[in-house]
């Protein structure tokens, strides 16, 4: 149990813990991916909406860091997620 002891113990949703565990296997060595919420969402099974409140719970729990990509065409990409 020992990585996600602090996650299973924290007063997050159960949407928020399954969101993260999805984002931690899906980083890389550095503790960042790029998901897109289309993505998550079809792969967990939830709607867009709860995969949007989850990664906003994890976010204002200091859990994860959102930053936005950008295409070269100024064209918004995915959001890519830091772990903390």
């Amino acid at each position: 149990m020992g990585y996600f002891k602090s996650l299973y113990s924290s007063e997050l949703p159960h949407r928020a813990v399954a969101v993260y565990m999805y984002l931690h296997d899906r980083c890389d060595k550095d503790g960042k991916c790029y998901p897109a919420i289309g993505t998550i969402a079809r792969e967990l099974k939830l709607s867009r909406s709860t995969i949007k409140r989850a990664l906003s719970d994890l976010e204002n729990s200091g859990r994860i860091r959102k930053i936005q990509r950008w295409r070269e065409n100024g064209g918004k990409s995915s959001n890519m997620f830091y772990l903390i």
